[in-house]
């Protein structure tokens, strides 16, 4: 029994003695380098933009008032109807300014005959003064009744038109295309009897819309220094394309033209005021809208271009990471420019042929080696001119 146990236990001692030797001949082998996605810069044209933000304004906003006294008789609109130039929209008791008219046309007539009848005296006095059977005195009494019936003539026609005037304000028209607001005033109601006009409601037009903004100084000198280098005239500024967009919308989908800029900066905030005018037929602006707004500084220059997701940025600004030939990585400081799509544009730091990690960043540790696999950037969008708006009538 004690020799079958020691057999035993010399037997386990054995096995433990090899694996133990075992162990000890192995060696450590290092991991391979981290694998990433790496893309070279996409070379093309970019279209340079001033950008800035604004708000959108009515071209015309008018309140309708009661020009003439009288009782309400008529609102021949719903509100918020659109209306186009010329509608009546209010309609003032008419019948005591339709009296007067005819009580103005009734006294030019009377005048009328008064005029012909001194006239005719008139020429008679004259013919018998040439022939000096008449006296003087005589013909230039004639004369001067000639002169006072044509001056009450003159005197009746002013009081017909100013009568046609007022009839002409009992009706109250739309003065161009707009969306009329809610009434202010009641059918019977007097209206413009007071010392300031009755407004009755508002018009405003929406079609076509302007859109105003600022841009700082330094933006101005940019773009003058632009304009003297292409030699842009004054009067051309007005076909400069503006692209707008709401601030829920992606993009600039909105487009029209520069419309005017102010002669000077203000000088308490350093910048300059800009206006742009939009077509807005389908009215999917509206005045007060907070909007952003960009203009083209010139027109499309070579750039290069990386996903912006690949950008990293930390205390010192933004950088790059790039794998050199050695397949170590790299971290490039670079200067950034607008985005195009999903990527954007590297004024300085990389080259055309430096292979930029697209992905697997956090892989890539500066200063270290990795696996690097091409990959295809993302397509950039088709290199266009900013496309000339139609020019709002």
């Amino acid at each position: 029994m004690r020799s079958k146990r020691f057999c035993i236990l010399h037997a386990c001692a054995l096995a433990s003695a090899v694996l133990v030797g075992g162990c000890e001949q192995n060696t450590y082998v290092l991991p391979p380098p981290p694998r990433v996605a790496v893309a070279t810069p996409i070379k093309q044209p970019v279209t340079r933009y001033l950008e800035a933000t604004g708000n959108t304004a009515a071209v015309n906003s008018a309140n309708l008032v009661a020009r003439v006294q009288g009782f309400l008789q008529e609102i021949k609109y719903r509100d918020g109807d659109l209306v186009k130039q010329g509608t009546t929209l209010f309609v003032i008791e008419p019948e005591p300014y339709q009296l007067k008219l005819q009580q103005s046309q009734a006294a030019e007539a009377s005048a009328d005959a008064s005029l012909k009848q001194t006239q005719a005296e008139y020429e008679r006095q004259s013919d018998l003064a040439s022939r000096q059977i008449a006296s003087k005195q005589t013909f230039d009494q004639a004369v001067a009744n000639r002169d006072a019936a044509s001056a009450k003539v003159k005197l009746s026609q002013a009081d017909t038109r100013q009568a046609q005037i007022n009839l002409d304000y009992t009706q109250v028209k739309a003065p161009f295309d707009g969306i009329v607001t809610a009434r202010q005033v009641s059918l019977g109601e007097l209206v413009g009897s007071g010392t300031s006009p009755t407004v009755l409601a508002t018009i405003i037009q929406h079609d076509p819309i302007y859109v105003n903004f600022t841009i700082s100084e330094q933006d101005v000198q940019e773009v003058r220094g632009e304009i003297a280098r292409r030699g842009i005239m004054i009067e051309e500024l007005r076909k400069v394309p503006v692209e707008v967009g709401l601030q829920s919308e992606a993009g600039y989908p909105h487009k029209g033209m520069l419309d005017y800029a102010a002669p000077s900066l203000t000088a308490s905030t350093g910048t300059l005021t800009a206006r742009a005018l939009l077509q807005n037929t389908d009215r999917a602006l509206l005045p007060g809208y907070f909007v952003r707004a960009r203009i083209p500084k010139g027109p499309p220059k070579e750039a290069l271009l990386v996903p912006d997701a690949a950008i990293g940025s930390d205390q010192t600004g933004r950088y790059l990471l790039v794998v050199n030939k050695d397949n170590v990585v790299e971290q490039r400081k670079v200067a950034i420019g607008p985005t195009v799509g999903e990527l954007r544009v590297i004024e300085s730091g990389v080259n055309q042929d430096d292979r930029v990690v697209v992905a697997g960043a956090l892989r890539a540790v500066p200063g270290q080696k990795v696996d690097p696999h091409m990959q295809a950037a993302p397509p950039a969008p088709a290199a266009t001119a900013p496309a000339a708006a139609a020019q709002p009538k």
